[in-house]
């Protein structure tokens, strides 16, 4: 194969003309990825130091997806970070591709998290006498397995049916990190197989969670509507994080994947740049903020926590 086919290195494009405020951007960059691990390392101390929290199937969970987020946020600020005080924003090919492999395998485990997650609170609120012997630890390990085995499944497909295209480029526009389609986007050669690939991904990982939480999210309601005031409110208070989780997700992903597929000269490219970065930003923000401030478990533990860092500081 010519080697011209297979460029040694890919270059993005979008870094052209924020000379002037790169500063500025990178301490934003280092300063959202800092508030990133602060909070998400905060709440996973908090629950995996409790002995009572952490054989929850609940927390488990939790703490699974606030380490997913702290993955895939590893898989953009530090490389970013250095893209933007760096003058050739360049990328080798072996990097560009285990930056494709953890951004959508991010990507995917989320959801699938979110729905194990809706599983876990419908056996709760709509089966609570059995919730125990369903939701053992054994059962919930094997879930929380076949929730990131499915995610790696899929990625790694879709990158070896990538990787043997022949590309007829090197530039990435519209985009500050590396994404399956945006090299995909590059090939010779008809992509068909990659397009009905990830339409199937898409389906599977996205529409078919989707459904499956807000099929959950019915049984729930409606038995909520058949019980007591005080039933409603404990149901709701561990029910609102997650539903946050996923609404949030769900509108980033939404607009991320709408958007990847217009002609990026189309777009307005600030438009673009916010789109694709704020599923890196607002759920790792947002997720470990609701769970420590709704969750009466947690916020009584971070504020023994601060009575405790009072004391010795006094």
């Amino acid at each position: 194969m010519d080697n011209k086919t297979m460029p040694s290195y890919f270059y993005f494009t979008s870094f052209k003309g924020y000379e002037n405020v790169r500063i500025l951007y990178f301490l934003l960059t280092i300063l959202a990825y800092f508030l990133i691990i602060l909070f998400n390392v905060t709440i996973l101390l908090v629950v995996l130091k409790d002995k009572s929290l952490h054989e929850q199937p609940m927390y488990l969970l939790m703490c699974c997806l606030l380490f997913n987020s702290l993955y895939g946020s590893s898989a953009l600020f530090p490389r970013l970070s250095a893209d933007i005080l760096s003058n050739t924003h360049a990328i080798s090919r072996p990097a560009c591709f285990t930056q494709i492999f953890v951004v959508h395998t991010y990507e995917i485990s989320e959801f699938t998290l979110l729905s194990v997650m809706a599983y876990d609170r419908y056996v709760a609120i709509c089966d609570p006498l059995h919730y125990h012997s369903i939701m053992t630890q054994r059962k919930t390990f094997l879930l929380v397995l076949c929730a990131f085995s499915w995610s790696l499944f899929c990625v790694i497909f879709g990158l070896y049916l990538t990787i043997r295209l022949p590309l007829c480029g090197y530039k990435i526009p519209s985009r500050v990190y590396c994404l399956n389609w945006s090299v995909v986007r590059l090939s010779c050669v008809s992509t068909v197989v990659n397009n009905i690939w990830g339409f199937f991904v898409v389906v599977t990982t996205i529409f078919l969670p989707a459904g499956f939480i807000l099929f959950t999210y019915i049984r729930i309601l409606i038995v909520c509507r058949k019980s007591t005031a005080e039933f409603r409110g404990k149901a709701l208070q561990t029910c609102l994080p997650h539903i946050v989780s996923f609404v949030t997700y769900s509108i980033t992903t939404f607009s991320d994947v709408a958007l990847s597929r217009f002609d990026p000269s189309q777009i307005i490219q600030s438009l673009v740049l916010v789109v694709s970065l704020e599923y890196f930003v607002v759920p790792p923000l947002l997720n470990p903020l609701i769970y420590g401030l709704n969750l009466p478990d947690i916020r009584r533990r971070i504020f023994k926590i601060r009575i405790s860092l009072k004391v010795v500081v006094t």
